[in-house]
C-alpha cells in the first residue's frame, strides 16, 4: 500500500508524520552542510583555471575557501602549504582571509607541461588536508568574461558589448616593493589606479533615474554570487603571522555577503566614490615585529589587479 488510508491508519500515519519530521530536523549530511562556523574549520585550496598574457606566457590561477567566518589562519610555506613541482613556494598567501576568496594568485605554467600533467596545491588547516589538481584542460580555460562571472559582476552565461570591452584597473604603488618601518609607526601606502568607468555600478545606474533610491539599491538576487561594480582599492595582508592595523578601514577583499558588512557583496552595499585624482592613501601600523606581505587590490567588479609590498618591522 502506498500512502496512508487515515480512517484506518489514523495512528500509524501519526507515527508516521512524526518520524518524517524527526527525519527531516535530524541533523544529517545535508544540514551538516549547511551550518556555518567562526572557527576551527579548514580551508579548501581551489583550482580556477588557466590564462594567457597578451605575450602568450601561461598561468595557473588559484584561489581558495576558508570555511570559516572569522578565523584567519597562518599556514608557513611548507609541508603544511606547498605547491609541486617547482615549490614549495610558488607565490601563494600564508596569510587566509575569511570565506570564499578567487583568483589570488597565480603560478606560471612550467615549460614542457603537458595536458596530462597536474600542478598540485597541497594545504592543510586545522588537522584537514585538502588539494587543488591544476591541469592545462581547455574547459578550465578563464578569459575575462569568465572573471566577470566568477567575481558576481555578471550573472552566469550572460555578456554584452560593454562588458566584453571592459578593461580592468591599471594600479600602481609609490615608493619600493620593499619597506621598513618600525612597531607601531605608521607607514604610508600610495596607491594609483584608474579605470574605464565599466562595468557600470548598477546602483548608480538605477540611482540616474530616482536619486532617492540611491542608498536602498538591492541588487537583484541570482544563483551566482552578486557584486557591486566600480573601481575600489583595498589593501591587506597576503603574508605575514601577526595583525596589520589599515586607516582607513579597507573594503573587504573577500566575499563578506553578509548584510551591513564593508564588502561589494554585502546587500546595499555602496561603493566609495573613488578620489578625484585617483590616488589611494593608507597608512598601515604593525604591533610586532617581523615580515610581511602586504597586498593592494584594484578591481572594478570584474576585473582586478593586484601589487605587492614586502615591509620589514622592527622594534
Amino acid at each position: 500500500m502506498t500512502g496512508c488510508s487515515l480512517h484506518r491508519q489514523g495512528i500509524a500515519c501519526a507515527a508516521g508524520a512524526v518520524l518524517l519530521a524527526a527525519t527531516l530536523l535530524a541533523p544529517g549530511p545535508a544540514a551538516a552542510q549547511r551550518l556555518t562556523y567562526n572557527s576551527g574549520q579548514n580551508i579548501s585550496p581551489a583550482y580556477e583555471g588557466w590564462e594567457t598574457d597578451v605575450d602568450g606566457s601561461r598561468y595557473f590561477l588559484f584561489g581558495y575557501m576558508n570555511r570559516n567566518w572569522q578565523e584567519r589562519p597562518t599556514i608557513p610555506v611548507g609541508p603544511d602549504n606547498s605547491i609541486e613541482p617547482g615549490g614549495p613556494d610558488q607565490g601563494q598567501p600564508t596569510h587566509f582571509q575569511p570565506r570564499r576568496n578567487r583568483f589570488v594568485f597565480r603560478v606560471p605554467v612550467p615549460d614542457n607541461f603537458a595536458v596530462e600533467d597536474e600542478l598540485v596545491w597541497t594545504l592543510t588547516v586545522n588537522g584537514v588536508t585538502e588539494r587543488a589538481f591544476a591541469t592545462l584542460r581547455q574547459d578550465y580555460f578563464v578569459d575575462s568574461m569568465v572573471r566577470a562571472s566568477e567575481n558576481g559582476a555578471i550573472g552566469a552565461g550572460t555578456s554584452s558589448p560593454k562588458i566584453r570591452a571592459n578593461k580592468g584597473p591599471t594600479l600602481g604603488v609609490e615608493g619600493g616593493t620593499t619597506r621598513t618601518v618600525r612597531v607601531g609607526e605608521a607607514l604610508t601606502l600610495t596607491a594609483v589606479a584608474q579605470d574605464d568607468g565599466e562595468p557600470v555600478s548598477p546602483r548608480k545606474r538605477f540611482a540616474a533615474f530616482d536619486p532617492s533610491l540611491n542608498r536602498r539599491w538591492n541588487p537583484s538576487a541570482r544563483v551566482t554570487v552578486n557584486t557591486e561594480t566600480g573601481l575600489r582599492v583595498s589593501w591587506f595582508l597576503y603574508r605575514g603571522a601577526n595583525a596589520v592595523n589599515f586607516e582607513p578601514p579597507q573594503v573587504s577583499v573577500w566575499e563578506d555577503t553578509r548584510t551591513g558588512a564593508y564588502s561589494p557583496w554585502a546587500p546595499h552595499f555602496v561603493n566609495p566614490e573613488p578620489p578625484a585624482d585617483g590616488t589611494w592613501v593608507t597608512h598601515a601600523t604593525f604591533d610586532t615585529p617581523g615580515t610581511y606581505v602586504l597586498r593592494c587590490l584594484a578591481a572594478d567588479g570584474a576585473l582586478d589587479l593586484f601589487y605587492s609590498v614586502t615591509v620589514t618591522v622592527t622594534e
